[in-house]
């Protein structure tokens, strides 16, 4: 506690002195104030009395002059030497004073310290290292479905490729599940065009089969559209048993065909025709063999040979009775 009242008392005492200190300064400063005043004011008289008193005498006017100006220079020289006197004697309370404020005024905020903030040093290297600007290219405007999409044409590059766009067509798949035989799993490898006719009764196509020289059987072909001739006995119409034949070999199809004639006129006739359905060993029409999945028509007298079978089949059509 004494302690306390000694260290209050020493900084009430410290406070005094500076303040009798102040006034004393402030006294002073107003009595160089008054001193300045009335010499200014005494150079004024003076200069309007030696004005009026030398006017006729300009020889002795100039040098007067001269004098005066050189005494007001000294005069305010004088003046100046003062002032920053004065100023610097109250640079160190003033300082002191200012010392004592921020002492007291930190006590009061935080301790933590300030934050420094480092600015990063200028490096030429950095700026030769940037990048120079992007060059404005001469090459024409990309499309407008391009752009609205963000791709732009490079000046030498290949342009973007298009993606795969949907594709609504039928596969095909419910056609291959509806083209079976009932009860079985098998797949027709060929199914009837829409022009598939049955040839009229007038038009008894008949098919003769020969092995060398013998008449082995005779179909009557003209009771169906379609003959599916091949190896498999759940979906061939024509069973044949050689090793060489396909299950699924060849076809003989009527269809309903409408030709026009030299003069322009229309002619609608049912015509049989052979496909090969791209079986391995192919087949032969008039000892020629036919391309495969194309439709070649079939004339009166033709010979088909299905793979390497040494049957003959000679399609015949009777004249009309």
């Amino acid at each position: 506690m004494e302690s306390n009242n000694m260290e209050d008392s020493s900084s009430r005492s410290v406070e005094k002195r500076r303040g009798s200190d102040y006034d004393h300064q402030r006294s002073d400063d107003r009595k160089r104030d008054s001193r300045r005043t009335r010499d200014s004011s005494r150079d004024r008289k003076s200069d309007r009395n030696r004005h009026r008193h030398d006017s006729g005498d300009d020889g002795s006017a100039h040098h007067r002059r001269s004098r005066h100006h050189r005494d007001r220079s000294r005069r305010r020289d004088d003046d100046e030497d003062d002032k920053n006197k004065s100023r610097s004697d109250r640079r160190p309370r003033d300082a002191s004073r200012s010392r004592d404020r921020s002492h007291h005024h930190s006590s009061r905020r935080s301790r933590s310290p300030p934050s420094k903030r480092q600015r990063r040093p200028y490096s030429s290297s950095a700026s030769e290292a940037s990048p120079p600007p992007a060059r404005r290219s001469k090459a024409p405007l990309p499309s407008q479905d391009a752009s609205f999409r963000g791709e732009q044409a490079l000046d030498g590059a290949e342009p973007p490729v298009e993606k795969q766009k949907p594709n609504f067509k039928p596969t095909g798949l419910l056609a291959k599940e509806a083209n079976t035989v009932a009860g079985t799993t098998t797949v027709l490898k060929y199914h009837e065009p829409p022009e598939a006719r049955k040839p009229s009764s007038r038009e008894a196509w008949r098919m003769y089969v020969f092995k060398g020289k013998d008449l082995l059987d005779t179909l009557y072909i003209c009771q169906r559209s379609v003959w599916l001739v091949g190896r498999d006995p759940q979906v061939t119409d024509l069973l044949l048993e050689h090793p060489s034949i396909s299950k699924q070999h060849a076809v003989v199809q009527f269809r309903y065909i409408t030709t026009t004639n030299e003069f322009g006129d229309k002619l609608s006739k049912v015509k049989p025709y052979l496909i090969d359905l791209e079986s391995a060993n192919g087949t032969k029409l008039n000892g020629k063999k036919v391309e495969a999945s194309r439709f070649v028509e079939l004339r009166d007298a033709d010979v088909v040979t299905f793979g390497d079978s040494e049957r003959e089949y000679v399609l015949m059509l009777p004249p009309p009775e």
